[in-house]
């Protein structure tokens, strides 16, 4: 067999967000950008912390939406089907790197099963948007959790949810300044831990209060016909969007070649650790609360009167956790983003940390994150939004179009168990992402009249006429009706 060109070799070993449309043997921008070392646990870092976000803890609501038996039955079927369907895809990727060919990016891989128009029109698409809502999510609960933990030192303070979002918007705005993908494999480290010590304390808070209230638990699913059928896609969606990662291929294009098993390894590591969070936390919090379980758990530490059920520094102490991962995942997402803006604005020709590229990244990086902040104050509903990115993004990427990718690339046998399962799952979970849209744009319609917090700390929202100037719609929509913290 004749021996791999350089150029070749290169791109076995390539892995990283500062890509050029187009690579350059010459290009010493291209060559500096697509070179990582990156090993079968720094993956596992990455992925895990693509996965193991705050959104675990919508779980308790999602089984309070569906019942006990089959909120635990949807549970499982998401994390075998997402084990079985990244196995899968990370299969794909091998298969083609064996092959000279390692595609760094969904749409890349996209482009070559698929067609580019496909890719291009699709796939990119659905992908940027879906992580970059899901940015917007995580910079509205790390604003919601922010507020909380300011009005618990400060219960008679004045400062209001939108200051909060702006804040943890800068906050994501340093992260999003990390050079690249691999850079991060430190801050996904620390993601690991701080999601282990916030599921843990959110399930001994959900054990603590269930086992002190006097409240009979009643588990019953509330609501008519309708609300159940359209309540039960949308804890649906909820779990997809829980078990989400939509950025398969650029984190195992930052393993260093050769990349057989290595996936394989990293996965096994993220789903001991979403075994060990998702679990405890859905069981504890809705045995906890039962049919009175909200669509952020953390919300149940506090009554409707605004009293804090656990001790104030335990849960001042969740949320510090909550808020610091948070920033972690936001930067792991901020990445199919920040490949594209450094396609438009860095000059390859230059290196990657001249003074050119280096003020063009953090220009638009920095207007890529305000854009997502000013969205985020303008629609605090992060249970909504996890549904919406579920139904919308995370199920075609993570449950459909693995196993499609597979039986086009590996043709199995129409007669074969795995080509019918791979049917199955695209078949099934296509009907969920159509049905799942719908039901998550008419909670959030819902919700858009009468919406409340996930944090017991802060009263309902209503949202004011939009016939008004911009400016008053924003201003007295972020500061009606708050509730004061004194009962604290």
């Amino acid at each position: 067999m004749a021996s791999a060109s350089p150029k070749e070799t290169l791109l076995e070993s390539a892995a990283v967000p500062l890509l050029p449309k187009h690579i350059d043997e010459d290009d010493d921008a291209s060559l500096y950008a697509l070179q990582c070392h990156g090993t079968w646990l720094h993956c596992g870092y990455h992925l895990t912390t693509s996965i193991v976000s705050p959104s675990l803890l919508n779980l308790p609501y999602a089984i309070c939406l569906l019942g006990w038996s089959t909120g635990m039955i949807f549970i499982i079927i998401g994390a075998l089907v997402t084990f079985y369907s990244f196995n899968l895809l990370s299969l794909v990727l091998e298969h083609y790197a064996s092959k000279g060919l390692r595609f760094l990016r969904f749409q890349d891989l996209a482009d070559h099963i698929l067609g580019a128009t496909f890719g291009r029109y699709f796939v990119g698409p659905v992908q940027l948007a879906v992580c970059y809502g899901a940015v917007v999510g995580l910079i509205i609960l790390g604003g919601q959790c922010m507020k909380t933990v300011y009005s618990l030192a400060w219960p008679n303070g004045e400062m209001e949810l939108y200051e909060f979002v702006i804040i943890y918007g800068g906050l994501v705005l340093l992260v999003a300044q990390v050079p690249s993908f691999h850079s991060l494999r430190h801050i996904s480290l620390i993601s690991l831990a701080l999601s282990l010590a916030y599921s843990a304390f959110a399930t001994a808070g959900s054990i603590y209060i269930g086992n002190i209230s006097t409240e009979t638990k009643d588990y019953a699913i509330v609501g008519n016909t309708e609300n159940k059928i359209f309540g039960s896609f949308t804890a649906i969606t909820m779990i997809a969007a829980s078990f989400g990662n939509g950025i398969i291929p650029e984190i195992q294009a930052t393993l260093a070649a050769p990349v057989k098993g290595k996936m394989f390894k990293g996965l096994s590591l993220c789903y001991t650790v979403v075994l060990i969070t998702f679990f405890s936390v859905a069981i504890s919090g809705y045995w906890a609360f039962g049919n009175g379980t909200s669509s952020f758990i953390i919300d149940n530490f506090v009554d409707s009167e605004g009293n804090v059920l656990v001790p104030k520094w335990f849960l001042f102490t969740t949320l510090s956790f909550i808020i610091l991962q948070v920033s972690a995942v936001s930067g792991v997402y901020l990445q199919p983003a920040n490949i594209l803006l450094e396609e438009m604005f860095v000059d390859p020709k230059c290196k990657p940390f001249s003074l050119r590229n280096v003020i063009s990244r953090v220009i638009s990086r920095s207007i890529s994150v305000m854009i997502a902040t000013t969205i985020a104050a303008l629609l605090p509903f992060f249970g909504d939004v996890n549904a919406l990115i579920g139904a919308f993004g995370f199920i075609p990427l993570d449950f459909i179009l693995p196993v499609v990718f597979f039986n086009l690339t590996f043709k199995p046998s129409k007669r074969s168990i795995i080509f019918w399962l791979n049917i199955i799952i695209a078949t099934v979970f296509s009907l969920i992402m159509v049905i799942g849209i719908f039901a998550a744009v008419r909670q959030m319609i819902f919700d858009a009249n009468d919406f409340h917090s996930p944090d017991r700390l802060s009263s309902s929202w209503t949202l004011s006429s939009l016939g008004k100037t911009s400016w008053k719609s924003f201003s007295s929509y972020l500061t009606k009706n708050i509730y004061s913290f004194s009962s604290i």
